[in-house]
């Protein structure tokens, strides 16, 4: 009998389609979520001044809150099915393709053929095959773009959201986070360290300070104090304090009273199918080695589990899959019965949440990967320093040749240097301690004698306490600290990960380890960003291990050698002066004020309870049948809450009373009673009764309908506009003489080129422009020939307070105050000599109908029609040609 082929394996980007729906609805999905959801969001949108999360940090905290209120918590696969039937929340989304290079394309995914289901269910086997009973999501952040934060900042919106509405089952009321190693769990401690007021709105910084319980799980044997059914624990831990085990021999009696604490657990989710993925025999019940730390996790409330540098821990089940090498790990086994005795305890597993630097295992693309951040993205964009990678043939025996020509070249490039006050920091990696002190340690210190470089500035860390002291680990630690001297690091299987070194500007390697991807860890150490502008990371390898480099490069970021080190060229540092006389202008500000007003109680109020569409607040579940029939249409029907909550009279007023009620003191607010509000609701044209009736059907109405219209019965707001002209000025004076902007040299018009000379006392208040597209450059220049403009000015590249030529607006998304610079000022020539203004705005096409270029706009005419100007946006594909 023929075998079986075994199916094809289809590299299918979800995650890349995951983000493009998300932006091309943005508003759909924002207005799905909760309030407090969109002003955390808000708050850590990189758009705004002054916030802390860099682009792929809120890139990917958008997708994981995306996945939690939009998608429902859902697992992937599911989540998958939905987006391809357009069923759910994709319902009626519009069909694009993403190629090669991450670009749009027309008729849908490549990997799809419409006509048939063949592929889908490829790539849908593909991801159920790791679906869990919770929901499991990968992101992959390249190294250096802040994991840790990110998961720091996921699990305070979780808590926050958790707090606000605790009978969601959605939210983690506590955190299990998961370390591979003792090296990575210390870098883990930024988790409680971390400044929460830069990613937490201001009002909620001390609620978390008072609730948040840590648990530092780092001491050989230490036990876990946490109250049963607790919240807001964040538990930090190495796996093997929590991991289970099989017994793999029978147990002494003595062995048995003196064992610290380990019982024997009957597994619950082990079972044939999977027993060989796990190397466990396949038996119905398995009998794992448990511990106390174990046990008092399955004793608290839905329960989030955060695992760190994840690639080291998803166990055989990837391994198996993707074909690379077994490495025995029970992890996931211990996750799933951590769900397992949660869901038997009456609570759950919300979610499993792995953070990794790459998508790839294998050369092949996780399935679960929800976010994708690359490592020659980040270059590009500027989140990693730049890769200078130097490699020497035949040196393995030539060690002192190899360490001269390395710090060499790096004393030439960073000799008398300082990086936002932190010297610059070059580390040696070793194959063994035998290696560093024979070889290595002697040459480093000749050359540096050499060189004239004191060899104090020398440290070594390689985990023997007899060569490494107390203080050289404190030293280690502190390498970031303007009062460190240390420079030259010489490691030993050390630094590889959690190794948060922002002033380290140069590894070496010159013999092949023994772990392969130790090369790439070591090689990428280097490259944390550090200042404000892009600096270089430089490696220097052996030819073997610039080799392995390639491999690994390949394997887990389907990148080339070539590809990272040309990675970050594509913009300059431009100096931007003022041109004398400074150009000032006088505007009329319009200025908004809204006062809140008690109002005086009288007459009835009308809930229009009949208006109502109850439909809205309809829970329906769906289900699909088997896989072959995914592409049929669902049955679906209509399923009860369990977390609605049943109010009296006395309740619903008490909780009312806790949404209008404020203290005394606060502008327009006076202190509203649970009496005024009862006779309010008792004076309504429905019965109080009724009003309790219809909160008990679903608790949401007493939120959308009954505590809004109660808040305009005791308020009323007045708004009114004034006036109040002032002077500004373009551009003010720099302190350091001038301004650095970054751009593509193509897209920069100076003073000093030849072909705007001719031109030059029509424009340049500033001596050079960079423009952010083609476009821009080509609306300035149709705007320099037109003859009936006296000036032209481009204001829109400074956007950092440089301008007080800007546009306050309100965000329709966000519901905050932001502000908005256009793009061209221009200056018309009139015939009764008055000057008039021209505000000139250039958009692509496709963001013409955007709603916040809408309100932009919107903003830009009124102040426009206050100061007698004009406003105009001209689409991206016209601009050449100016105002005509």
């Amino acid at each position: 009998m023929a075998k079986k082929k075994a199916p094809k394996h289809i590299e299918f980007p979800f995650y890349s389609y995951l983000k493009q729906f998300h932006d091309d609805n943005r508003k759909l999905v924002y207005s799905s979520y909760n309030p407090l959801t969109k002003k955390f969001l808000n708050f850590n949108n990189p758009e705004n001044p002054n916030t802390w999360l860099r682009q792929p940090q809120f890139e990917a905290l958008e997708i994981y809150v995306f996945l939690k209120e939009f998608c429902e918590n859902q697992t992937l696969s599911l989540v998958f099915k939905e987006w391809y039937e357009k069923s759910g929340p994709f319902q009626g989304r519009i069909d694009t393709g993403i190629d090669a290079n991450n670009q749009l394309q027309l008729f849908g995914p490549k990997e799809f053929d419409s006509d048939d289901l063949e592929s889908f269910e490829q790539v849908y086997s593909q991801i159920e095959k790791f679906r869990q009973v919770y929901s499991n999501y990968i992101f992959a952040l390249t190294m250096g773009l802040g994991k840790t934060v990110l998961m720091a900042t996921t699990i305070f919106y979780e808590f926050l959201l958790a707090n606000k509405h605790p009978r969601s089952s959605n939210y983690c009321h506590n955190a299990l986070v998961f370390a591979p190693d003792i090296t990575v769990l210390q870098s883990l401690k930024e988790i409680e360290t971390f400044d929460k007021s830069k990613v937490i709105p201001s009002e909620y910084v001390n609620w978390l300070n008072t609730h948040l319980k840590f648990h530092f799980l780092d001491d050989s044997g230490i036990s876990l104090n946490i109250l049963d059914g607790s919240k807001f624990n964040i538990i930090i831990s190495n796996t093997q304090k929590i991991i289970l085990k099989k017994q793999h021999k029978e147990k002494s009696l003595s062995d048995t009273l003196f064992s610290d604490s380990a019982t024997l657990h009957k597994a619950k989710t082990l079972n044939e199918e999977f027993s060989d993925l796990y190397e466990f025999d396949a038996e119905t019940e398995v009998e794992l080695l448990t511990n106390q730390r174990f046990e008092k996790l399955t004793r608290i409330k839905q329960l989030g589990i955060y695992v760190d540098e994840a690639h080291h821990v998803f166990g055989n089940n990837l391994a198996k899959d993707f074909g690379v090498k077994k490495s025995a790990t029970s992890l996931r086994v211990t996750i799933d019965e951590l769900a397992a005795a949660l869901t038997k305890a009456g609570t759950r597993v919300v979610g499993c949440y792995n953070y990794t630097g790459t998508p790839y295992v294998g050369k092949k693309l996780l399935p679960e990967v929800v976010y994708s951040y690359g490592l020659k993205e980040a270059i590009d964009k500027k989140f990693l320093k730049k890769v200078n990678i130097t490699g020497f043939d035949n040196v393995r025996e030539e060690t002192l040749t190899f360490v001269r020509e390395s710090i060499s070249d790096f004393w030439n490039k960073n000799k008398d240097k300082k990086f936002e006050g932190l010297l610059p920091k070059f580390a040696f990696f070793a194959s063994s301690i035998s290696e560093l002190q024979n070889e290595l340690r002697p040459a480093v210190e000749e050359v540096l004698t050499e060189l004239e470089i004191p060899i104090n500035k020398i440290l070594v860390n390689v985990g023997d306490e007899k060569i490494t002291s107390n203080d050289d680990i404190r030293e280690f630690r502190n390498l970031d600290n303007p009062e460190s001297d240390k420079q030259f690091i010489l490691l030993v299987n050390k630094g590889k990960e959690g190794w948060n070194c922002r002033s380290l500007f140069g590894v070496a390697l010159h013999r092949e380890p023994k772990s392969k991807i130790f090369v790439l860890q070591a090689t990428m150490r280097c490259l944390r960003a550090i200042s404000d502008s892009q600096q270089t990371g430089l490696v220097y390898l052996s030819g073997e291990n610039i080799k392995i480099l390639e491999k690994e490069l390949e394997d887990n970021f389907n990148l080339s050698l070539e590809d990272v080190n040309q990675a970050g060229d594509k913009t300059k540092p431009f100096e931007i002066k003022l041109v004398p006389p400074p150009v000032t202008l006088k505007l009329k500000r319009i200025k908004k004020v809204h006062l809140l007003k008690p109002k005086s109680l009288g007459g009835t109020v009308d809930f229009k309870f009949d208006e109502i569409d109850w439909s809205l607040y309809e829970i329906t579940k769906k289900e699909y049948g088997a896989i072959e029939k995914l592409h049929e249409k669902s049955t679906s029907h209509s399923v009860e809450s369990v977390d609605k909550r049943t109010f009296s009279e006395y309740t619903l007023v008490s909780e009312i009373a806790r949404y209008l009620y404020h203290p005394e003191g606060m502008d327009g607010f006076r202190k509203i009673s649970v009496f005024e509000i009862e006779e309010v609701l008792s004076s309504a044209q429905q019965d109080i009764l009724e009003v309790v009736e219809a909160v008990n059907k679903n608790n949401r109405v007493l939120y959308d309908i009954i505590i809004p219209k109660l808040f305009t019965t005791f308020y009323e707001i007045d708004s009114f506009e004034k006036h109040e002209e002032e002077e500004i000025e373009l551009v003010k004076e720099p302190e350091s003489g001038s301004y650095s902007v970054k751009g593509k040299p193509e897209l920069l018009a100076s003073l000093y080129a030849p072909e705007y000379q001719a031109q030059s006392g029509k424009s340049f208040h500033l001596d050079n422009y960079v423009f952010d597209s083609v476009p821009e450059l080509e609306m300035f220049k149709a705007l320099l020939i037109d003859k009936s403009l006296e000036k032209v000015y481009f204001t829109g590249m400074l956007t950092h307070g440089q301008s007080d030529f800007m546009i306050r607006y309100i965000d329709p998304e966000s519901h905050t105050v932001r502000s908005y610079y256009p793009d061209f000022l221009v200056k018309v020539k009139t015939d009764d000599g008055a000057d008039k203004y021209i505000i000139v705005e250039v958009k692509g096409d496709n963001k013409i109908d955007d709603i916040v270029v809408k309100a932009k706009a919107d903003y830009a005419s009124q102040l426009a029609g206050a100061n007698g100007m004009e406003y105009k946006i001209i689409a991206g594909s016209v601009a050449k040609h100016g105002l005509n």
